[in-house]
């Protein structure tokens, strides 16, 4: 019987035939020769409204603090919310000389790419198939002008479907980061997130829990609005670490929806900052 990756009849060709030698099939989509990224983060989560996108944006700050050349490509394409965490929703995107996308940059420098810096306007919905919108993640990478990129972050729509697919084959993913919350869900949604990665050969930097306390106004006292988390025993049960939990702070909407979320000031992301740089 001939084998699967074979070309032609290699029945009388024996185990030696080349077909049978060649190794599992690559789908990275090249970088355009003007283009450099160094690293690639994906930040990921296993549903969705649990804060993946303020860790993106948080990330890209943080790293661009300390020296770094850093840019967001926002995967989430029909719920981009990138530019506006950024004071950047008419900002659009430009055309370079040799054909590729400018991407939008911010005030403090983070290059950033967005379906909703293509729209005319931020509110249109994207009512795209799968195959088109993962085409775009693919055209974000390719067809975008990313000049000396030390740090890319990717923020990916919650789940295991289609574009997390695509980011994981496509792109050179060298680690992700892994967003939840406090709800008792999460060991199946962070399992979910962390056996995908494994299938894909995706290394996991760790878990970052969001909403995962409240600090009393009056006394400091921690509240746990949620309930007890649970997000140590769960990283422990991976073989993971926490890389950050994250209070339920009104300053932090306020930012975000202010446009402001590279002045917020959030000192709780000192040892995601040191798994991304060591990645």
């Amino acid at each position: 019987m001939s084998d699967e990756n074979c070309t032609h009849n290699c029945n009388s060709c024996g185990e030696s035939c080349p077909s049978r030698q060649e190794g599992p099939k690559s789908f990275l989509e090249p970088l355009n020769p003007a283009s450099s990224v160094k690293k690639v983060i994906g930040v990921v989560s296993g549903k969705g409204g649990v804060g993946k996108s303020l860790v993106t944006t948080m990330m890209a700050v943080h790293m661009k603090a300390k020296g770094y050349k850093t840019a967001i490509l926002d995967a989430d394409i029909t719920g981009p919310s990138i530019p506006k965490a950024f004071g950047l929703s008419d900002a659009g995107v430009g055309m370079a000389a040799n054909g590729l996308m400018i991407p939008a940059v911010s005030n403090t420098g983070i290059e950033i790419m967005s379906a909703n810096l293509l729209l005319d306007n931020e509110t249109d919905p994207v009512i795209w198939r799968g195959p088109v919108i993962a085409g775009t993640v693919k055209q974000f990478w390719q067809e975008v002008l990313w000049e000396n990129i030390d740090y890319m972050f990717v923020d990916m729509p919650p789940g295991t479907g289609d574009v997390p697919l695509t980011v994981f084959q496509s792109l050179p993913v060298d680690g992700i980061i892994i967003v939840t919350s406090p709800q008792e869900l999460v060991s199946m949604i962070v399992a979910k997130a962390v056996n995908m990665a494994k299938k894909m050969n995706v290394p996991i930097l760790g878990l970052i829990e969001n909403m995962s306390y409240l600090n009393c106004p009056d006394c400091g006292k921690k509240i746990t609005v949620f309930g007890e988390s649970h997000i140590d025993e769960v990283a422990e049960s991976h073989g993971l670490e926490v890389l950050a939990k994250i209070p339920i702070d009104p300053k932090i909407a306020a930012a975000v929806d202010g446009g402001m979320v590279e002045y917020l000031e959030a000192p709780w992301f000192d040892a995601a900052v040191s798994a991304v740089e060591k990645a």
